[in-house]
């Protein structure tokens, strides 16, 4: 049978065969011979060992379209950044990292901004105006009412989508309302450290009611992701509001931070690139210098 690693705990991957449900299955020894390992996300070919235990054994990893480092998962088609509108305020610079990374490994991103109750035109058109002319859809949600639930689900169809975001933003509360396999715990923001009260420990795919080939993966470590494998001059290159202007530019590997002639930033004083996020990318590439510096 062919399936999906849903999931990987204690020693055994979970693989989703479409009809048939998960099956735990343990990878056979010559992956660890030939140093492969076997990763959430991973289409495997697996035989039955145990059906009345619904247990199996990993026979063949199928080729992988992608493999991400952080989290350490395959064959994502779009990362989505879970913020909230409020309680807690969006972390702008974590998500610009968490951006950057995904654009370096080849995924296109979409922002989520939940709790959308909390919503003003004000904060509206400042998160709009944040992700201008950057390609990335941005959608308004709210996942206990279910606002805007719809046009997650459109952008997601047909996709394996990794569902990435601080604590306490309602990522958990959105995937049960988009997967209602997925069961997931949610909890309140804890006032203390204004934070979830559940984290999600593990990488797990869940399979989207009602939609074909479509897959919602949740991801740990939000709030542990770096770039500092990155050198500074790359930056830019995973900025994708800059691709029209940095060939204009008259230096050739030019910085975009105080060079004479810099075609982003005359880009960037007409309103045609995030102001945020240009200062933003200025604080990444000094700290991905000084990094390497020293």
């Amino acid at each position: 049978m062919t399936g999906k690693i849903v999931k990987s705990i204690g020693g055994f991957f979970y693989v989703y065969v479409p009809g048939e449900g998960e099956w735990a299955c343990r990878a056979r020894g010559i992956f660890r011979k030939e140093k492969v390992k076997p990763l959430v996300g991973d289409m495997v070919k697996m035989t039955v060992t145990h059906e009345g235990d619904r247990e199996g054994n990993i026979d063949e990893i199928l080729p992988r379209k992608n493999e991400l480092v952080r989290p350490e998962v395959s064959n994502a088609d779009m990362a989505l950044i879970v913020l909230a509108v409020s309680g807690p305020d969006p972390n702008f610079p974590l998500a610009d990292k968490f951006m950057i990374s995904m654009e370096s490994q080849g995924i296109p991103c979409a922002v989520c901004f939940n709790k959308s109750d909390r919503l003003t035109d004000k904060l509206k058109d400042e998160f709009l105006g944040r992700y201008i002319n950057t390609g990335c859809p941005v959608l308004f949600t709210n996942a206990l009412t279910g606002d805007g639930i719809e046009g997650l689900s459109d952008i997601i169809k047909g996709k394996t989508t990794v569902f990435s975001g601080p604590s306490g933003v309602g990522k958990s509360t959105l995937i049960n309302r988009l997967c209602s396999d997925a069961n997931m715990e949610t909890g309140d923001i804890s006032r203390k450290i204004n934070r979830g009260k559940h984290t999600t420990r593990h990488s797990e795919i869940f399979p989207a009611d009602g939609l074909d080939d479509t897959f919602v993966m949740d991801t740990p470590g939000f709030t542990s992701l770096i770039i500092d494998n990155m050198e500074a001059k790359e930056l830019s290159s995973f900025m994708p509001e800059f691709a029209p202007y940095e060939e204009k530019c008259r230096f050739r590997g030019c910085s975009h931070i105080s060079e004479p002639g810099c075609e982003v930033i005359e880009a960037l004083n007409r309103g045609d690139i995030s102001k945020p996020r240009y200062e933003n990318y200025c604080r990444l590439y000094t700290e991905l210098k000084t990094r390497r510096r020293y």
